[in-house]
């Protein structure tokens, strides 16, 4: 047996239950088979992919608050410090109800290559709780953040393990997380990034996974013979991610045709109106009927559906596992070139398979979107060198950076034979990065 599927069997002996850890680290180890037979006896004899599918620690706590009719609430809380060898754990707080430690595993795993990709200095780990600020008001989500940030503060610091935002986790959470762990711990630090402007957070942070994502499409576009403007655009999601990205795929001339939440999707067949969709999210925290109200030219339809619009680009942001190979069949029928993904492991496995085997480019969350994490160490830096930068200038790193890390994913995948197999490339341009300082720092 290979020492590939010697590890996978390892690690779902090890990690039952748990389908996403085990379906991220398929599809890693199966695109990095090339790399690690090239160097297997080493990477045997080291034991290098069992200690890189083993996290460095877990913790898993508990989380009481007190709602606003005085009854105490408990929730569960999680943070996965799974590789610190390029440096502090890095990766964002997922607050949501379908959270378990499968799922912040996989996550925490995947924020790893994500992190390597950036070729900034920056661990993979990631956190996160079963509770759902949906519903909730300023005070419950402050006493649940309280309460969730008095254990946390125990393992993370600057220099240590550093957070962010993720889904359910934007500004308010961030602010009241860091109120919380700078009472406890008695330090100014940057400790969490995605924080407000007037406390130490990056301009540009808020729309830089969405920009991001833009940034390396365009850019994959580009060197695949296509120009980005005059394309239609779907897009899956509403939250933070797919806001920026509609607004950044308007800015380089795309017409973005679609978004979703939980209950359904709008389809706007003049182009997403922005600054609507901001207010109806951002501002009333509303689900999109409010916008399809609001917009006459826009349909509202319940439940799933976005993938069937006729589309050039696809872009998924809403959350794991939401294009399925039917999806796939569709986007390839409709003429679809290009699917980029916005959020982490949107796409199915099989669907990636089908995409790829039908010449649609496709570029991974880990590569695309990860604007949001290079944006987060350049706000680490500005807190260590007590400084702020301009947006102009944090924007124009972020394209730098993504641009950058089109070019070395694609760069992998030719180098070992796999051109144009972009999942395969920037697993391998994440993973070598990572594998070298491991074994450069001995057994630990």
């Amino acid at each position: 047996m290979s020492y590939v599927d010697e590890v996978l069997e390892r690690v779902v002996a090890k990690n039952p239950a748990e389908p996403e850890f085990h379906q991220a680290v398929k599809e890693v180890l199966e695109s990095l088979r090339p790399v690690i037979e090239a160097n297997e006896e080493t990477y045997r004899r080291e034991a290098l992919l069992e200690r890189l599918t083993e996290p460095d620690r877990q913790f898993k706590f508990r989380v009481p608050w007190v709602d606003d009719k005085g009854q105490v609430q408990v929730n569960t809380g999680y943070r996965v410090q799974f590789n610190n060898s390029i440096g502090p754990y890095k990766g964002g707080l997922r607050l949501h109800p379908s959270v378990n430690l499968g799922i912040i595993k996989f996550l925490g795993f995947e924020q790893i290559f994500k992190n390597s990709l950036t070729g900034l200095p920056i661990g993979g780990g990631k956190g996160g709780s079963d509770f759902d600020p949906k519903g909730k008001s300023d005070r419950e989500v402050m006493a649940f953040c309280q309460s969730f940030m008095t254990e946390l503060n125990k393992y993370i610091g600057a220099d240590t393990d550093v957070p962010a935002g993720d889904i359910g986790t934007g500004a308010r959470e961030i602010g009241y997380m860091f109120g919380q762990f700078k009472k406890i711990r008695g330090t100014y630090e940057g400790v969490l990034t995605g924080k407000g402007l007037s406390y130490g957070g990056s301009l540009a942070r808020t729309e830089a996974t969405g920009y991001g994502l833009l940034y390396l499409t365009e850019e994959m576009l580009k060197c695949n013979g296509h120009d980005i403007k005059g394309k239609t655009v779907c897009v899956s999601g509403s939250g933070n991610v797919a806001i920026y990205a509609t607004q950044k795929a308007h800015q380089l001339g795309a017409k973005v045709v679609t978004v979703s939440d939980s209950s359904g999707w709008v389809y706007d067949p003049e182009g997403i109106d922005v600054a609507l969709l901001k207010e109806v999210k951002e501002v009333k925290r509303a689900r999109l009927t409010e916008y399809a109200a609001a917009r006459p030219s826009a349909e509202y339809h319940e439940g799933r559906g976005v993938w069937s619009v006729k589309c050039d680009i696809a872009l998924p942001c809403a959350t794991q596992n939401e294009l399925f190979l039917e999806d796939a069949k569709a986007l390839v029928a409709n003429g679809c070139i290009a699917v980029a993904e916005g959020a982490n492991m949107p796409t199915t496995l099989d669907a990636t398979e089908y995409l790829q085997q039908n010449k649609v480019l496709f570029a991974p969350g880990k590569a695309a979107n990860a604007g949001g994490v290079a944006t987060s160490a350049l706000e680490m830096s500005q807190n260590s060198e007590r400084l702020s930068r301009s947006f102009e200038e944090v924007d124009s790193k972020l394209q730098g950076i993504m641009v950058n890390i089109f070019h070395n994913l694609d760069d992998a995948a030719k180098r070992y034979g796999k051109e144009g197999d972009y999942v395969a490339g920037a697993n391998i341009a994440g993973f070598e990065k990572v594998a070298e300082a491991m074994i450069a720092q001995g057994v630990v």
